[in-house]
């Protein structure tokens, strides 16, 4: 290891030193998605002499990758991204060993890759393998560097890691049921500002490295979400009180981690739901008429300062008879789940229903430049 040189700038740091710089030598991280969040970890991983990096994505770089996956550019548009990611880093630091898995984790090949492991690092883009990632590391009792990105906001967090006294927290916490595909929008839905996976990314990287390390305080049983629009981040404790199934293999086997619907009554889609805009909601949310719903989960950020109950998107369906018989105005983060939430509130409850175009990060965005 080339310690004088390559490393002397961390190594000279107070509380690091080279007995802190042969951990990271010796440590062995899986980083899952090559994308916007992956590119930025494995660089700096990389950077920082992590010994053994595995990398593992099946896709290959597109060009509507360019704007935020900067380890790639336009002459190596439809190579396969481990490979020009191995490349890359093996050219940035040939003491490093990467590992290159060119397909997508299943529950076939989970448990044998990560079990050779240190941590995982989640870098994807999707709610399946997000959910075989955490199960399978609770499973085996790995460590989860989250991280995840939409719009304009990021999260970053540590799952399945204690310290002290505290009860370990995964991420079917904060999300104790997979959600069907008409809860939730992709990124190709919603888009993303380039420069975000990068922050959130770096993150991630920071926080694999403290683990590693043993340094500082990890981000561990604490979401830390980063809003770009007004360059605030906020903080939440998590706990384990949601009720979580044991997770074992049996589980893992028989859990279908597929994303589909959950239509059963009827096709929502031809549900039709007006949206408003948020100039229209400032003229109507302190109306007495009508009823404010939040459907966002109860760990969401930023919280709401008028009159509105919140029940959230992951139990509304069995809590809609709660609801009064008045028109409902239905909020959530980026006015993807309130279309939803309103379709459902219609169909069963027959009253008028309306969802907040843009959400909540469209309303925070206009009052905070008022």
């Amino acid at each position: 290891m080339d310690l004088n040189n390559r490393y002397i700038r961390q190594i000279i740091l107070p509380g690091f030193g080279i007995a802190t710089q042969e951990k990271l030598g010796t440590a062995k991280v899986l980083i899952v998605g090559m994308g916007g969040l992956g590119c930025p970890v494995l660089q700096y991983l990389v950077g920082v002499g992590v010994g053994t990096i595995g990398i593992m994505d099946a896709d290959k770089i597109s060009k509507s990758n360019l704007h935020r996956q900067l380890l790639y550019d336009e002459k190596e548009i439809g190579r396969l991204k481990v490979e020009v990611a191995a490349n890359k880093a093996k050219a940035q630091n040939s003491s490093v060993d990467i590992v290159e898995y060119p397909f997508t984790l299943s529950k076939n090949n989970a448990a044998e890759i990560i079990k050779g492991y240190d941590l995982v690092i989640d870098a994807t883009d999707n709610f399946s393998a997000k959910y075989l990632i955490n199960d399978v590391c609770v499973w085996l009792q790995k460590p989860v560097v989250f991280g995840a990105v939409s719009g304009y906001e990021g999260q970053v967090a540590i799952f399945n890691f204690s310290s002290d006294a505290k009860p370990t927290i995964h991420y079917r916490h904060l999300f104790p049921v997979q959600p069907a595909a008409n809860e939730f929008a992709t990124c190709e839905e919603t888009g993303v500002i380039g420069v975000l996976p990068g922050i959130i990314g770096t993150m991630q990287a920071a926080e694999a490295i403290k683990l590693i390390a043993g340094l500082g305080q990890p981000l561990y049983n604490r979401l830390l979400t980063y809003n770009f629009l007004s360059a605030r981040w906020y903080e939440i404790e998590m706990n384990s009180s949601a009720e979580v199934p044991l997770i074992d293999e049996h589980f893992i086997n028989t859990t279908n981690y597929q994303i589909v619907c959950d239509f059963t009554e009827a096709d929502l889609e031809e549900i039709d739901i007006d949206e408003i805009d948020v100039s229209q909601f400032l003229n109507l949310k302190y109306d007495s008429n009508i009823f404010i719903l939040d459907v966002r989960e109860l760990h969401e950020y930023p919280t709401i300062d008028f009159s509105h109950a919140q029940i959230p998107m992951s139990v509304l369906k069995e809590s809609i008879h709660l609801l009064p018989e008045k028109p409902i105005y239905v909020l959530c983060h980026q006015g993807i789940r309130s279309v939803y939430a309103a379709q459902l509130i219609k169909l069963h409850k027959k009253v008028e229903a309306y969802s907040l175009k843009g959400g909540l990060t469209a309303y925070f965005n206009r009052v905070s430049n008022e």
